[in-house]
């Protein structure tokens, strides 16, 4: 190899290294990265990617270098290996791929698809021994795992969605509203007057990544049966992840977690009805949450219920009038209905009947959640249950969020507020 690409090379993986280095000490503790950390962080990532455009340089002048000693008639180009190219590795299923991993774990029988796209030495520690490191999980099979968790009751593809490389990303946020006293605002301006200058406010938010990790022991029966295990993994892990993330993004408290929308500073809880019934939901409440929407969440709103709080829902009625419908594509597009013209996701996120969040009016696209790119992260290991006769997989999914305001919107001629996100107070 070149001596200079070599020595860019050596570098890259040096820098790497440290980089690594700051993130997993910061994991091992259970804490965010100091802005120490952050700054020192953001400086390796900008080193690293100099030396990438370094290599890209040297690699060019390579190839050129050998253009000129052969001739394009002498000249064979090697295309990629079309085993690389393969995302399931070569395997027909999951169970196939985890019933070899095994073999090569207990019988030291090592599949040669398990070599495929495997790093090289040096890189990482010990990829092709299971005691050392466990096997990559080929992509295609993460992804199978991903597409479950954002299947059809999952509350994040309805977010504001950012996949991202790092660890971390700030956002510029501005709540200023056209008819406060801050940020941009227009003015009515008299002939031959000088125009009103006004500035962006604008406040800078950082957003890191929390770590949701599922581990799944399997035993050496289901082991011995690859299409049960196939189902099994995928929808087991898949269902456990789902769940953790909605709950997150609703209930969470944003401590190792992303946080949620209850108890936000930005969530307006509506009172009950005057001489309001105990465990009930009535038109006047669902009218009052819809009142205190924003305007411009109206379009994108969804209701999150309780399943308990549904059959109130289905017979409601403002004079003839029913507040619950069913879904005008029919069942099969919204299954729980719409209450009043916007659709209802039935959820166990949601508290129990008469306590408050019970029912949310909720814009997600002011929910701003932040995931790392490429999905889910699996790995395989036989040893952590040993004992017990059953192998262990692990799937880890990245993921941060929280609501985009971060507190109610106070509205002209009105001294009621507005927000995104509006729920229902207890009704004891």
């Amino acid at each position: 190899m070149n001596k200079k690409l070599a020595a860019l090379l050596e570098r890259k993986t040096a820098l790497v290294k440290k980089a690594r280095a700051i993130e997993s000490t910061a994991e091992t503790a259970g804490r965010d990265l100091t802005d120490d950390e952050v700054t020192e962080h953001e400086s390796l990532v900008a080193e690293i990617q100099s030396i990438n455009q370094s290599i890209e340089r040297e690699q060019a002048l390579i190839d050129a270098e050998m253009s000129l000693e052969i001739s394009s008639e002498d000249r064979i180009e090697v295309g990629a290996d079309r085993e690389t190219l393969d995302p399931r590795g070569g395997f027909n299923a999951y169970g196939e791929f985890c019933r070899a991993v095994v073999a090569a774990a207990v019988d030291h029988t090592i599949d040669e698809r398990l070599r495929i796209g495997a790093a090289a030495p040096g890189t990482y520690g010990g990829e092709n021994v299971g005691a050392d490191g466990g096997f990559r999980v080929p992509p295609e099979f993460s992804r199978e795992i991903f597409r479950v968790v954002t299947e059809e009751d999952s509350l994040l593809p309805l977010t504001d969605n950012m996949p991202v490389t790092g660890n971390s990303m700030v956002f510029p946020t501005d709540e200023a509203t056209p008819w406060g006293t801050e940020g941009v605002r227009a003015f009515w301006d008299g002939e031959a007057k000088a125009a009103t200058e006004t500035k962006p406010n604008l406040t800078p938010n950082t957003m890191r990544l929390k770590k949701l990790t599922a581990l799944v022991p399997v035993s050496d029966e289901l082991m011995a049966d690859a299409a049960g295990l196939d189902a099994y993994l995928t929808s087991k892990t898949g269902q456990a992840i789902r769940w953790k993330s909605n709950d997150s993004i609703v209930n969470g408290d944003g401590a190792g977690k992303p946080m949620g929308i209850a108890g936000h500073a930005a969530e307006i809880s509506v009172a009950k009805v005057s001489g309001q019934t105990a465990d009930t939901v009535v038109a006047e409440n669902v009218g009052a949450m819809l009142s205190r929407l924003l305007p411009g969440s109206l379009g994108r709103a969804v209701w999150l219920v309780n399943p308990d709080v549904l059959p109130q829902l289905i017979t409601m009625q403002i004079g003839n009038q029913p507040v619950w419908t069913p879904s005008s594509g029919g069942l099969q597009e919204t299954p729980a209905g719409r209450l009043l013209g916007r659709p209802i996701i039935l959820t166990e996120t949601c508290q129990t009947l008469g306590d408050k969040g019970d029912i949310r009016l909720v814009d997600f696209g002011m929910y701003r959640t932040l995931t790392k790119a490429g999905g889910i992260e699996t790995a395989t290991s036989m040893h952590l249950y040993f004992d017990a006769s059953a192998m262990a997989f692990r799937a880890v999914f990245r993921i941060d969020g929280q609501p985009i305001l971060s507190k109610a919107v106070s509205m002209p001629n009105t001294t009621n507020t507005r927000s995104a996100y509006v729920t229902l107070a207890e009704r004891a």
